[in-house]
């Protein structure tokens, strides 16, 4: 059976979710190359890997932000966040557990 979607979540949002997931993961393989680079076995093959995938979500991660910022209608402060949680380890995550908490995820009202 699958599954299917929520209509109460907007695409932009689920979008959003998954990236922002995405990019913390591939940031903790990245840390994770870099500690049996630097430190272990002086082995560079998980940086190898992990680098360009996470610079891949990294980026995907900045625009699927701007454009979830503009599907719903966050302020400035918000978008400013997100965009600056993109730079320190697993801080997307931090992003999107508040942002879903906090309902910058769910569709804007509309007026009527």
């Amino acid at each position: 059976m699958t599954e299917q979607p929520d209509p109460s979540r907007p695409g932009a949002a689920r979008a959003f979710r998954a990236i922002a997931i995405a990019e913390a993961c591939s940031w903790a393989g990245l840390l994770v190359g870099m500690f049996f680079k630097h430190v272990a076995v002086g082995n560079e093959v998980g940086v190898k890997i992990f680098g360009p995938i996470h610079g891949a979500l990294f980026v995907a991660y900045l625009v699927i932000a701007v454009v979830a910022a503009r599907r719903l209608s966050w302020d400035a402060r918000t978008v400013l966040l997100a965009l600056v949680a993109a730079v320190p380890p697993l801080f997307t995550l931090w992003f999107e557990r508040w942002a879903l908490r906090s309902g910058r995820l769910s569709e804007p009202a509309v007026a009527t």
